[in-house]
């Protein structure tokens, strides 16, 4: 077999430059620190790291999303706890009020402190977050929440969105709630209606009935209960007849206490019977469902709850009426305000466990990116000691190849004729 000339110089050449180029390619190896330059070096491994770089940029966005989470359910749990303290002062304030030794003057003085707490829980209800949208507004992020009418009563002009936040490939979480589940979602104590009840000259005869016991309210008869004062011979006596009978239960027989308001009490309402009723009086105390025109709403604003509670006092009078609205306004405060502050508290525990949950799950993507970032490096980072050795390798094998370029090139038929 014959090799020309030509075809000895082309392979020396292909030969030093394919050795040039595994030494080029092992020193910008070791220069970058790793192991794959192109997809050509490790197919497999190329489009493990690039599904690895992918998780890891999802996993960013998540924790960006965690983050945004926390802040936002850091900075309503802070709101929601400045509203329970100022919720609990307010408390402090209607039991205050309700002291019957107090005067008009001493309750108006009262009714200050609650206008300038009223005003406060105002500006808290319509907190605005860090992008200058209102915390309490649901998808309504723009609309002020609350509004004041010209009554003096609050509306809410929000919606009952809750907006969320993806912070897995799973999972969603909440990272707002919408003012009227949480200020507006208070069960009304005074939800049941009186009828039959002809005003007295000191009022009512039976003041507003308050519902105290919600547990035991559950039972209470669905027609309502009827209170009859049909004892000629003795006026203070009265029944107390659950609705419809005789399905309702039995019939309840009591005595007013002469010459004072009686307090009376049955199946979680108490109600107060102010003086004597005439004889042949009669009056129904109706649950909500029994009578849906006229029977109060069921739900009450925290911010109605202490308007009404601060009127109440500014208009009081030292008369026994005047006193008798009072206890009676007081009382419903009181319990609509525990109410309030127990919805406030379900709230508040609602964004703790969110909180846990935003943690917990923190944790995880901090875990799942840790291995991510092994796996890559264990992929893509480059062995040292290996590249070395092979460059120093790879250079003898080059300067080998050099010299033999340099002898083979030498030998041609002229130099045998010299």
């Amino acid at each position: 077999m014959r090799i020309s000339t030509l075809q000895a110089f082309n392979n020396g050449v292909s030969g030093l430059q394919r050795n040039y180029s595994d030494v080029t390619r092992t020193q910008e190896q070791i220069s970058s620190g790793k192991r794959i330059l192109t997809p050509a070096d490790d197919p497999v491994a190329s489009v493990r790291l690039l599904q690895l770089e992918q998780q890891q940029n999802v996993l960013s966005q998540y924790q960006g999303n965690l983050a945004a989470a926390q802040n936002s359910l850091n900075q309503e749990e802070a709101t929601l706890d400045t509203v329970s303290n100022l919720m609990q002062r307010v408390r402090e304030l209607a039991v205050q009020a309700g002291n019957g030794a107090l005067s008009s003057a001493d309750r108006r003085s009262i009714a200050t402190e609650l206008d300038e707490r009223e005003e406060e829980l105002f500006g808290l209800m319509n907190t605005r977050n860090a992008r200058g949208e209102y915390l309490f507004a649901g998808f309504q992020g723009k609309t002020q929440p609350f509004v004041r009418n010209a009554d003096g009563t609050y509306s809410y002009q929000g919606d009952e969105g809750q907006r969320k936040l993806q912070v897995a490939s799973s999972l969603d979480i909440a990272i707002s709630d919408n003012g009227r589940a949480v200020f507006e979602n208070a069960v009304n104590a005074g939800r049941l209606s009186v009828s039959g009840n002809p005003a007295a000259p000191a009022g009512p005869l039976v003041s507003g009935a308050l519902v105290d016991d919600e547990v035991t309210f559950a039972s209470f008869p669905q027609g309502g209960i009827q209170l009859d004062f049909n004892d000629p011979a003795n006026p203070l006596k009265y029944n107390l007849t659950p609705l419809p009978q005789p399905a309702a239960g039995p019939v309840i027989s009591g005595t007013l206490a002469a010459g004072k308001d009686t307090k009376v009490s049955y199946g979680g309402v108490t109600f107060h019977v102010n003086g004597t009723p005439p004889n042949g009086s009669s009056f129904t105390i109706s649950p909500p469902d029994s009578d849906p025109a006229t029977a109060p709403a069921n739900k009450v604003g925290i911010l109605d709850t202490i308007a009404n509670l601060r009127m109440a006092l500014e208009q009081g009078s030292d008369s026994p009426q005047g006193a008798r609205e009072v206890r009676d306004s007081v009382a419903l405060a009181i319990t609509n305000l525990d109410h309030g502050m127990t919805t406030l508290d379900t709230v508040r525990g609602q964004i703790g466990a969110r909180l846990n949950t935003v943690e917990s799950t923190q944790t995880s993507h901090d875990e799942v990116s840790l291995v991510n970032k092994s796996v890559q490096a264990e992929l893509r980072d480059l062995d040292y000691a290996e590249a070395l050795s092979r460059l120093s390798m790879q250079s003898i094998i080059l300067e080998a190849a050099q010299q033999s370029y340099v002898k083979v090139s030498s030998l041609n038929l002229f130099n045998q004729l010299r």
